[in-house]
């Protein structure tokens, strides 16, 4: 099937606003001979006069008065397809956002996020989809996951990666644990059972590595994936957690009776990253999400 001159469209959009060959002709910087033989393309493709003279004027048939809104809705779809990749309409943006991540990010940065996002585009919905053990690139490719957030992300090499903070681990224990009575070694350190946050479940990581150097080694006593539900575990207990430092404001506010202290073994800074696909990467909305991320992870929490 043979489509029609779309620019016969762009026109009828502008004879119909405009109720004047002259007044379309200027918009669409075309002579009015030219828009007046537009007008007769447009009329043999319809069937119809479309503007019919009425005194000095041209008034819309009844057909041109029926395809008036659908044809001004059609050129502006049309705009789109081709208007800037930056143009993004936040206030009407009408969108739910997936981000996988853990309990930590959303304890920092989610409350921030959900007020910027409000503020910018109040018709967005915002997902935090857990952490599991699933394929990350799968997950992102089939695009059920607009963003991963985390430190620890194994990924192809078509995936996009950000940087978003830096932080590093500190030791958490409750008020009163006697690994406070003294000095904290690497022996002392390694001496009380200890808890694991890992989405994959796993015992060992950097600590271990680093313990390893002093001949010392700890026991890990309890696996678990969400930093909270570990925290909630150290006041009748002499657990230690490993946790990240910039959530110590957070556990302030809990009033929860945990002290915190440098664990004493050299370990490197942990890079917190945002990862996408590359499908998503001059999406105008995508791109501000990302922005405005990263703008979170500039905020002291």
């Amino acid at each position: 099937m043979q489509l029609p001159d779309m620019n016969l469209l762009v026109a009828l959009d502008a004879l119909l606003d405009e109720g004047s060959v002259v007044g379309a002709a200027q918009r669409m910087n075309l002579s009015p001979a030219a828009m007046s033989r537009t007008l007769g393309r447009i009329r043999d493709a319809l069937g119809d006069p479309i503007l019919v003279r009425a005194g000095r004027g041209l008034v819309p048939t009844p057909r041109a008065l029926a395809l008036r809104e659908q044809v001004h809705g059609l050129v502006e779809q049309a705009g789109q397809v081709f208007r800037s990749r930056d143009d993004v309409d936040l206030v009407n943006l009408d969108r739910a956002f997936n981000i996988r991540t853990n309990d930590l990010f959303i304890a920092l940065y989610g409350a921030q996020l959900l007020r910027m996002m409000l503020a910018q585009a109040p018709r967005t919905v915002l997902r935090f989809v857990p952490e599991g053990s699933g394929d990350d690139d799968a997950v992102l490719r089939n695009g059920h996951i607009d963003l991963i957030i985390s430190s620890a992300i194994e990924l192809g090499p078509e995936i996009k990666v950000q940087s978003l903070f830096n932080t590093y681990f500190v030791g958490l224990a409750r008020v009163g644990h006697p690994i406070f009575d003294a000095p904290i070694t690497p022996e002392r350190f390694a001496a009380y059972p200890q808890i694991s946050v890992s989405r994959r479940g796993r015992a060992n990581g950097p600590i271990d590595v680093a313990l390893a150097n002093h001949k010392v080694e700890r026991r890990v006593a309890l696996i678990t994936t969400s930093f909270h539900s570990a925290m909630f575990s150290l006041p009748d207990s002499d657990l230690i957690l490993p946790i990240p430092a910039n959530i110590l404001n957070s556990v302030q506010r809990l009033k929860l009776p945990l002290r915190s202290f440098e664990i004493p073994v050299p370990l490197e800074t942990v890079n917190v990253m945002q990862a996408w696909h590359p499908r998503f990467d001059n999406d105008p909305a995508h791109r501000w999400l990302r922005q405005t991320l990263k703008a979170c992870g500039r905020i002291d929490p």
